[in-house]
């Protein structure tokens, strides 16, 4: 292998192309109208534009994509996340391209792709499962017969689903027929797809996925969990590595019940398990992303091994380069979505430009990002400019280290998390590791921002006053002109 086209854009772009630099494989950029001046766009061997900003003309596009790779001899394709990254059928047309797609095979897609499908497959290696149905729900009648074995309140979700669309929480009997209407309607509008099935709510949930590894040659390997709770919008926001409630046991159970998921569609690459956890820290299957996760940076920081690497290895034919047995967790990560949304208006997207961007350094930070100052934020993408990640021993130390770096962190031009994060990793039940799904709606409330940046503003005026008065009565000028060589700070120690 020795071109890669990087399917892909912004941060997940570089990310890929850093990692084939470094195994010595040229990289190929395919870029938006509105991308034309973005840095992976520059760092890229080759660089060609498939079209206008929208994605469904440009990122989208995949014949055009692969005619690109075909165009200027690339051996493999990397899709990174979101766009095609889960699309079956650019799968299949990558590889009947005589290309190589660097990710998990057609069939594994489609599989793990559906919802009903993936459920069957995890079924059958006694992975434990969210009680209620693994096939479609036809009629209002079978819903409700259905419904009434679950028990109130339960979830319509849609098969192809993701993101919570085609998802609908039914307290009572009553609302049953017209939820079940609403999310087939909305699953059909979303996905092309209005199948939908039924499972028991489960409150007050805990989002954990483990992340996997598997080869051509039925080798697989889990390497530990990320806890995922702090959500908006059934979106993530912070992540961290590993989970401040899980058991060696329970870690140990949920990553064989992973790889189990892995053997029941032969899955190679990289992947993730996704699992609800009660408060009696009980899991159950959720689902499968075929793909590398946002937040993938946060194992990679625990366990010292580059998932990219490995995903391109997996790729070119060769063998996982450990096994479970070396693997292990090393310390606390913590990533912090930097989002172009603004936490006072219910995390809307806001658009601007980068006026001001100077990204955190130093010991246990990394930021992943694919913006520069003065850079305007598209409209036609996902609102995500940067992942800022602390890594540190402890995870105490982990949440200080963030916050350092939050505090550093220069971003002027729109709203951002920046703020949210920094407050809600100081939030007690943060702190203690007492948080689930409902983090946000239970303990957030915009006015804490406001007060956070209220309290700071008057200890600056009061330490610009300190200053002020000390200043003024400092040692004067010699008569020479030239300044006192005695140190102020002494001064004021005296």
């Amino acid at each position: 292998m020795q071109k890669i086209l990087v399917a892909n854009r912004g941060e997940i772009a570089l990310r890929v192309m850093r990692t084939a630099r470094e195994m010595g494989i040229e990289t190929v950029a395919v870029f938006s109208e509105a991308d034309r001046e973005m840095p992976f766009v520059r760092y890229a061997d080759e660089a060609y534009c498939i079209g206008p900003a929208p994605s469904a003309q440009s990122y989208l596009l995949g014949d055009k994509i692969i005619e690109v790779a075909l165009a200027c001899a690339a051996d493999a394709i990397h899709p990174g996340y979101g766009f095609l990254s889960e699309n079956a059928a650019f799968s299949q047309a990558v590889t009947d391209a005589g290309l190589t797609f660097i990710g998990p095979s057609a069939y594994s897609i489609n599989m793990m792709g559906d919802k009903i499908s993936a459920k069957q497959a995890a079924k059958k290696f006694d992975v434990p499962m969210v009680p209620g149905t693994d096939s479609p729900i036809h009629d209002p009648a079978e819903a409700h017969q259905i419904a009434l074995a679950t028990g109130f309140p339960l979830l319509i979700k849609a098969a192809a689903g993701g993101g919570g669309k085609g998802m609908r929480l039914v307290n009572t009997e009553a609302e049953l027929e017209e939820q079940l209407r609403m999310a087939k309607s909305e699953a059909l509008s979303a996905f092309g797809n209005d199948a939908v099935f039924i499972e028991k709510f489960v409150g007050s949930p805990k989002h954990i996925e483990i992340q996997v590894l598997g080869d051509k040659h039925g080798n697989y390997v889990y390497l530990f969990e990320r806890e995922c709770s702090i959500q908006r919008r059934h979106q993530k926001l912070i992540e961290e590595a590993p989970s401040s409630c899980l058991t060696p046991d329970i870690r140990k159970a949920m990553g064989e019940c992973a790889v189990a998921v892995c053997r029941a569609c032969n899955y190679e690459g990289a992947g993730t398990i996704e699992f609800l956890v009660d408060h009696d820290l009980n899991f159950y299957f959720l689902e499968m992303n075929t793909r590398l996760q946002v937040e993938h940076c946060v194992t990679e920081m625990i366990t010292g091994k580059d998932l990219v690497r490995e995903q391109i290895n997996v790729a070119r034919g060769e063998r996982l380069s450990f096994s479970q047995e070396d693997l292990e967790i090393r310390g606390h990560a913590i990533e912090l979505r930097v989002c172009a949304e603004d936490p006072l208006n219910n995390f809307m997207p806001d658009t601007g430009t980068l006026q001001v961007y100077q990204p955190p350094k130093g010991p246990g930070v990394r930021v992943d990002d694919g913006y520069e100052e003065g850079q305007a934020i598209p409209i036609f993408y996902d609102p995500m400019i940067a992942k800022l990640i602390a890594y540190a021993e402890t995870r105490e130390a982990a949440i200080e280290r963030l916050c350092r770096a939050i505090d550093e962190y220069k971003l002027e031009g729109f709203a951002n998390t920046l703020a949210f994060g920094k407050w809600a990793v100081q939030a007690e039940p943060f702190r203690k590791g007492q948080f689930d799904t409902r983090f946000i709606e239970l303990h957030y409330k915009p006015e804490y921002l406001v007060q956070d940046d209220a309290a700071t503003a008057k200890i600056a005026a009061l330490l610009a006053a300190e200053v002020w008065t000390t200043d003024t009565k400092a040692e004067p000028l010699k008569p020479s002109g030239t300044l006192t060589t005695r140190s102020r700070w002494r001064q004021r120690q005296h």
